[in-house]
């Protein structure tokens, strides 16, 4: 686990220690939210295989 993901991890730990459950919930979005991004990502290109 790199230190960026370790510093993401402590972060999300200590927003739900402080707030409770609001920042569960906000985590859940967030996540749903980077989850549309992606499938729309996904969806916008232009058909051609990216693989070399």
């Amino acid at each position: 686990m790199s230190f960026e993901q370790l510093d993401e991890v402590v972060l999300a730990g200590l927003a739900v220690r402080v707030l409770g459950r609001d920042a569960v919930a906000l985590l859940r979005r967030a996540a749903a939210a980077e989850v549309r991004v992606g499938v729309s990502e996904l969806r916008r290109g232009d058909g051609k295989d990216t693989e070399a």
